[in-house]
């Protein structure tokens, strides 16, 4: 039960800020009250979910904490490239770049219609790119991150010029890590995840207002 209503708060199944009714939730789920009110205490405790008039409802970060989780997204994103240019010891696994770029190909090949889902396919490439990098603990700082963040970055996905630019940029700098061309892939991918504080905030705030216009489930 909390797993089942976690994945649906972190994939967006729900609007922003709807309430989350208890037996409306424990009829759709088949279940009583009781399991889905400790779900959702479980989710208050982590910062999910809020109370607010009596009944719980979708968490929205504030742009405070948007900002300073872009921030560290961008740190995590370019370290697992820094740290392969720092040492020339550290290789980048052939074989999750090569899977990844088959992924994100069949994509330029048959591009997906806008969709705000189209996030968690964002989120693989990015952590596949880190995991190639060899540093585990990396790759499951960024993975948390990203989570945190996905409510309202996949507001990002809704036109088709932006699931367009991210699958070019995304193969741009795969290949660009794939072919060795580490200093290159560097600067493509801080381009691509925001070359500065102010376009993080700026697609945060962007991000923010298209949840706030969003029409959800």
């Amino acid at each position: 039960m909390y797993e089942q209503l976690r994945h649906e708060v972190m994939s967006g199944y729900f609007a922003p800020w709807t309430r989350l009714a208890e037996e409306r939730l424990a009829r759709r789920l088949g279940v009583s009250r009781t399991p889905v009110r400790e779900a959702l205490a479980r989710l208050e405790v982590e910062g999910l979910v809020e109370r607010r008039d009596g009944s719980f409802t979708v968490t929205v970060p504030n742009l405070a904490e948007l900002r300073d989780l872009y921030e560290l997204r961008v740190v995590l994103e370019l370290r697992g490239v820094a740290r392969a240019i720092e040492d020339p010891s550290v290789q980048h696994d052939r074989a999750i770049l090569d899977a990844e770029l088959s992924r994100w190909y069949a994509f330029r090949e048959n591009p997906p219609a806008p969709d705000p889902h189209f996030v968690v396919e964002d989120e693989k490439f990015h952590a596949a790119l880190s995991a190639a990098s060899g540093n585990p603990a990396l790759t499951d700082a960024l993975v948390s991150v990203n989570q945190k963040i996905r409510r309202v970055r996949m507001y990002d996905f809704l036109t088709e010029d932006r699931i367009h630019s991210t699958i070019e940029e995304h193969i741009q700098i795969m290949e660009l890590v794939r072919d060795g061309e580490l200093e290159e892939g560097h600067r493509a991918l801080h381009a691509h995840v925001g070359e500065s504080l102010e376009v993080v905030l700026q697609r945060a705030q962007e991000a923010l207002t298209r949840m706030s216009l969003h029409v959800g489930r």
